[in-house]
């Protein structure tokens, strides 16, 4: 059996709801007392393990935050109706429970965009964001023709069924199914490593985890699952950094493009020969990035 080898921190355990969560914590080794906490927020599949090669360069100077949602990691499987803003209300309570300080959250995919909504509803929360990549659920409609839009909508309630889902689970969770998702995230197949697939497989082998995996597929369904990056991104008065794999193949590099305009304290780096999860991909280059950024928006705020 493979091990997760590196040193992810502190690891505790919170109640929210009646649910178990997992989070870990590093605090800063040069605590200065004016660089905010970070937490660390990760995408669809993944867990805290994903942020192995970031928790600890960026507690060099910063108290450094992870969270697993629930459903994910080795928070519960819960069996409920998530959305975006289910999981922003866990992010908040998760904040003023342990945190209760103005933080710079940073999310990958689905994270990015939980980092946005609890933003945007909640913003005593943030002084900054840094997105890895952004999804929006609102922006295949209009990428989309009707006519796909229609035969793509169709296909996923085909195969939305309890009974089908539950029959695929045990494929989709094998080992061998999962590394080929990771290597559609990681285009430098090189950066894959056993350990990767280790995070990435043992979640959805843990008690209940093919109920929440069902729920989670019929909530993603919902059109109230997330709302319209558009109507978020506009009103937020915090500087945001947003980056963007180049070679990213979940979800469209040309869709950065979009967000530029939309607000002025955002600042969009595009990151060459990089997929979707650059913070794990290229830990050293997506650092080159960050930690500047970090250095000045802590200037700007003092």
């Amino acid at each position: 059996m493979n091990q997760i080898n590196v040193d992810l921190g502190r690891q505790r355990d919170w109640v929210w709801r009646g649910w178990q969560v997992r989070y870990t914590y590093l605090r800063a080794k040069r605590e200065t007392g004016k660089n905010p906490p970070l937490v660390l927020l990760h995408g669809f599949g993944a867990a805290i393990g994903h942020w192995r090669h970031n928790l600890p360069i960026l507690s060099e100077t910063h108290t450094a935050y992870a969270i697993d949602w629930l459903g994910f990691g080795a928070s519960r499987k819960a069996v409920t109706r998530y959305s975006m803003d289910f999981w922003s209300d866990q992010l908040y309570h998760f904040w003023r429970t342990v945190i209760n300080s103005p933080a710079i959250f940073i999310g990958n995919s689905l994270g990015s965009l939980i980092g946005l909504t609890a933003a945007s509803r909640y913003p005593e929360m943030a002084q900054g964001l840094i997105l890895i990549n952004l999804p929006d659920t609102a922006a295949r409609s209009e990428i989309l023709p009707p006519t796909v839009q229609k035969l793509v909508n169709g296909v996923e309630s085909l195969f939305s069924a309890p009974w089908l889902l539950r029959g695929l689970f045990p494929i989709l969770r094998s080992r061998s199914v999962i590394r080929r998702w990771a290597k559609l995230a990681y285009p430098n197949v090189p950066n894959l490593d056993e350990e990767l697939v280790t995070i990435l497989c043992t979640p959805p082998r843990d008690q209940c985890a093919s109920d929440a995996f069902v729920a989670l597929v019929k909530s993603a369904l919902n059109p109230h699952f997330a709302p319209p990056v558009k109507q978020l991104l506009p009103h937020l008065t915090i500087p945001i950094l947003l980056l963007w794999g180049e070679r990213d193949r979940f979800i469209p590099p040309q869709l950065a493009r979009s967000f530029v305009d939309l607000n002025p304290n955002l600042e969009l780096v595009m990151l060459p020969k990089l997929g979707h999860c650059p913070h794990d991909e290229s830990p050293q280059q997506f650092h080159r990035v960050i930690l500047p950024w970090l250095e000045k928006y802590q200037f700007l705020s003092q």
